[in-house]
């Protein structure tokens, strides 16, 4: 999960001071250096660092922390403001321009992930923004990368501009502009070739590209595995084409955090989104609040909040509402639930955005068991039509049969078949006590 060495030492950190009656100046330099040595270690630049940790204690050693009734709280309060306005403050919309096309260069070093990042990109537009948009293949250098792009576009049934490796990109991006509006397409996302290193002839090629598509965002692309690496080619690239935004990807992996805490402060340029997963809708924008308040174990409810109400459907929700208020939820419902669920990502990832799961992290039988859940579907789906239809109907020849259809055991079929009566009864209060309130919502029933 992303950030999350850096997480679990921050976490580690504030949750000494947080329930102090009483905060001495001591405390708060104690605090700051534990925070420095936990990003030094996450390898932000160490200027950043340096600042930040200045900020932080002229902030927290004032009279609004020291003087308030709860000043641990407070002390932590600046710490998030602080680590929010280094990833850029608020959230950096993307452009749209006046006389579509909108057009958008994708720039970055080879095996940065630029080529599936300009598919991701797209798909957003088109799913979230209801953008009508048009790739363009201008990496003429490797015809892996037209390959790539014209699988995906055509996997995503998007149009994809290509004239093969033998034209000048600049040509095809000029190309590719005039074939976009005669289709009406609002958005030209141009691919643009890589490099193992930043060059000359690179630069020289992007610039040319930007000097006739005038594009309205020029997009970074940096892996954020590569930490203060990603600083150094953030810092080139913004000196030679003056970049408009950044997206991150891989920050699903194992990051330390590096890139993103200090490519904002570095080149004052915002991190637009950020690539999730290898899923081409495994992408979203980036809310520096939102990734500082993960990062602090804060949660992150209204990211929680915008992938269920994308991922689940509302006449399910609905239907489903109903089976729960009349206890006819059977365990194929239950079944399609955790399909909706398992949609919006990792489950490590969700309970990372729900406010308090970090304090149950750290106790082995409170984390997340994708084995264990991949046996409690094993064990449904070992069941007969009638038997998830009809649980009663339950005999011991029938659990020994569906245990050894599961590769578990009768027991784990036991405790399996008493949570879900249990988990029924407890969906029917808690539907009836919501009986009669208005608004719409969606249900997660084991979540």
């Amino acid at each position: 999960m992303a950030f999350e060495g850096l997480a679990d030492r921050l976490q580690s950190t504030i949750k000494k001071i947080t329930g102090k009656g009483k905060v001495s100046e001591q405390d708060v330099k104690e605090m700051a250096r534990e925070v420095r040595l936990a990003l030094l270690e996450a390898d932000v630049n160490f200027r950043v660092v340096k600042d930040l940790i200045n900020r932080i204690k002229e902030r927290a050693v004032g009279q609004e922390v020291m003087d308030s009734l709860t000043p641990g709280q407070q002390v932590i309060k600046v710490v998030k403001d602080e680590l929010t306005n280094l990833m850029g403050k608020e959230q950096s919309k993307i452009a749209v321009s006046d006389r579509p096309p909108t057009v958008i260069m994708m720039v970055g070093l080879q095996g940065a992930g630029k080529t599936t990042t300009t598919v991701k990109l797209a798909n957003h537009l088109r799913k979230n923004h209801n953008r009508n948009p048009m790739l363009v293949a201008c990496d003429v250098y490797r015809p892996a990368a037209i390959n790539q792009l014209e699988t995906l576009g055509k996997q995503l049934n998007m149009p994809v501009f290509s004239m093969g490796t033998e034209t000048n990109p600049v040509e095809i991006a000029e190309k590719a502009i005039e074939k976009a509006k005669e289709d009406h397409n609002d958005y030209v996302i141009i691919d643009t070739a890589g490099r193992l290193h930043i060059d000359n002839d690179l630069m020289d090629e992007l610039d040319n590209i930007k000097k006739m598509a005038s594009p309205d965002e020029i997009f970074l692309v940096v892996d954020s595995m590569t930490g203060q690496d990603a600083v150094n080619v953030a810092e080139s690239f913004n000196e030679q084409l003056d970049i408009s935004g950044v997206v991150l990807t891989k920050l699903d992996g194992d990051t330390r955090g590096g890139a993103a805490l200090s490519i904002k402060a570095v080149t004052d340029k915002p991190i637009k989104f950020a690539g999730m997963g290898e899923k081409l809708d495994e992408f979203e924008p980036f809310h520096p609040d939102r990734m500082a308040s993960r990062i602090l174990g804060m949660g992150d409810v209204l990211t929680l909040i915008e992938k269920a109400q994308t991922d689940v459907n509302e006449k399910q929700a609905k239907e489903l509402e109903e089976k729960m208020r009349t206890m006819s939820f059977t365990f194929d419902d239950f079944l399609d639930q955790m399909d909706q669920v398992k949609n919006m990502g990792p489950l490590d990832e969700l309970m990372a955005m729900i406010p308090g799961a970090n304090k149950m992290k750290g106790l082995k039988n409170a984390q997340i068991d994708e084995h264990q859940i991949g046996q409690i579907e094993a064990i449904i789906k070992s069941m007969t039509k009638h038997e998830r239809q009809n649980p009663n109907v339950m005999n011991a020849s029938r659990k020994k049969r569906i245990a050894k259809g599961s590769g578990t055991n009768v027991s784990q079929v036991n405790r399996l078949l008493k949570q879900f009566n249990e988990m029924k009864k407890m969906m029917k209060q808690m539907t009836n006590m919501q009986k009669g309130k208005k608004g719409k919502g969606f249900n997660l029933p084991f979540m």
